[in-house]
């Protein structure tokens, strides 16, 4: 790490003359709530936590601190899970400030926000503007749009609309030397040189601190039905997205996997839920399908293409939502995946992908290579099954103590990721590397495309002042802990 040029005091006393004092902390009990992950598997240090209020006020920081060799740790809502935002010493600058509805214009179908506006306000901003901006996930309430975008976020949408880098048209970045670039533009069609957000999106702020962005707005659907239905196996749900997938074409937005542990856990652990369906089976699979057209019936066409798959032999039994209220009831047994894993005990999580013809062949492999390592522990394999991403996580044994069980983490990272690299996936599909997934990208990634990244990072942050020990391991100032340590 670049030692410090300025002494510490003097920079702070700069940064609360710029910025405001009250926009400085400094005092532990103020710095604790930025400097642990949401799952408290990562803690770190900082010498400050810095608020800016503007893109202005965020270069001049940036310049301030990396001038005085001091590393710059962005952060949005902290709702990440690989660790990103966790610091590893210098400053966590937070963008909570930073909320700015700055534009929004239908006839363009676009809205401009900044980087700190929370993402559920941001789909309501374009609600309110009679358009839908789709990107959505479970912590929508206090996950943040730049966070989003810097980790290229994809959620239950991305079957009908794309990852966060399908809907990012323009942004602003404050650089590494305290420069901004305005790449604010609505354009759909732009080939004048290289596509430079691109290098942002998904870069988990160690290439630049994204500010504001321009973001593509769509029709608002007209018409909506979700089922939820029972299959034999994972192939079977396969076998009916891909029909599926023929039939409605568009209008099939969104396909979720859930194992029967998911639903049990749901059911014992999520307060409202209820079965669903009469009976137990192999598999479930949460449909979607919507349309903005003004006669479309997506119920009637639902229910068409089940009754044919129920005929056919592919589905077991299915329900369909009658109104908006019994299609929230069916979300909120998907949803509630990830809050009924908390509560069923400690989990081991991956998050991957592998090509759509592979799914079930990876859910059976992985599944039965991890309980014969460990009998007792209970594979939970969910998730965007129509894009191919899996959220594999691993559930405890009933018997054994969490600490113990978090402790094999890296045992069954190499089990499960050899898997999936054998299939010719991803270890890191929806959630980004950060300090989590760091030695697993050295370990699995191309050789060529691993120094392509290096190149970049020495390029725009020369000094790795910028989200230091984040995604590529060997250029951080210091290793970072297995999880459950302190960083």
């Amino acid at each position: 790490m670049t030692p410090m040029a300025t002494n510490p005091d003097t920079l702070l006393a700069a940064l609360r003359d710029g910025l405001g004092a009250r926009h400085v902390l400094t005092e532990p009990a103020d710095l604790a709530p930025y400097l642990i992950e949401t799952r408290k598997l990562f803690t770190g240090s900082a010498v400050a936590v810095l608020k800016p209020g503007s893109t202005d006020e965020v270069a001049f920081a940036v310049r301030a601190c990396t001038q005085a060799g001091l590393p710059v740790v962005p952060l949005g809502g902290n709702t990440g899970l690989t660790g990103a935002g966790v610091p590893q010493g210098g400053v966590v600058l937070s963008l909570e400030r930073m909320t700015r509805l700055r534009a929004i214009d239908p006839v363009d179908a676009t809205i401009t926000v900044e980087a700190g506006m929370i993402l559920q306000e941001v789909q309501e901003a374009a609600d309110a503007a009679g358009m839908l901006f789709p990107l959505s996930y479970a912590s929508r309430g206090s996950a943040r749009i730049g966070g989003g975008i810097s980790t290229n976020a994809g959620g239950i949408a991305v079957l009908a609309y794309g990852n966060a880098r399908d809907l990012v048209l323009g942004l602003e970045v404050v650089l590494a030397d305290g420069r901004v670039w305005n790449g604010l533009r609505a354009l759909r069609k732009d080939n004048a040189g290289y596509d430079l957000k691109q290098l942002f999106i998904g870069s988990e702020g160690t290439l630049g601190i994204v500010t504001a962005a321009v973001l593509k707005l769509f029709p608002k659907p007209r018409s909506t039905s979700v089922a939820l239905v029972g299959l034999d196996s994972a192939q079977a749900a396969l076998d009916l997205f891909v029909a599926l997938r023929t039939r409605l074409d568009r209008d099939l937005t969104a396909f979720e996997y859930l194992p029967p542990f998911a639903l049990e856990i749901v059911l014992r652990h999520v307060p409202g839920t209820v079965p669903p369906l009469a009976g137990a089976h192999g598999a479930y699979a949460l449909i979607e399908a919507a349309s903005a057209r003004p006669d479309a019936d997506m119920q009637g066409a639902l229910e068409a293409a089940l009754g044919d798959a129920l005929e056919a032999g592919t589905i077991a039994d299915a329900v369909v939502g009658a109104s908006g209220a019994q299609n929230d009831a069916l979300w909120r047994l998907r949803e509630g995946v990830p809050e009924a894993q908390t509560r069923e005990g400690a989990s081991i999580k991956h998050d991957v992908s592998v090509p759509l013809s592979r799914l079930p062949q990876f859910l059976a492999r992985a599944g039965a290579a991890c309980v014969a390592e460990m009998p007792g522990l209970r594979p939970c394999g969910f998730g965007h099954f129509g894009d191919g991403n899996i959220h594999f996580n691993l559930s405890q044994p009933p018997d054994m103590p969490a600490a113990d069980f978090l402790a094999q983490w890296g045992r069954f990272n190499r089990i499960v990721h050899d898997i999936v690299h054998d299939l010719g996936g991803s270890i890191a599909a929806e959630h980004g590397v950060g300090l989590i997934k760091r030695e697993e990208l050295a370990h699995y990634g191309d050789p060529a495309g691993l120094d392509l990244m290096r190149r970049l990072k020495d390029a725009l942050d020369p000094g790795h002042m910028l989200n230091p020990g984040k995604i590529l391991a060997d250029v951080a100032p210091e290793r970072a802990r297995a999880p459950g340590s302190k960083a």
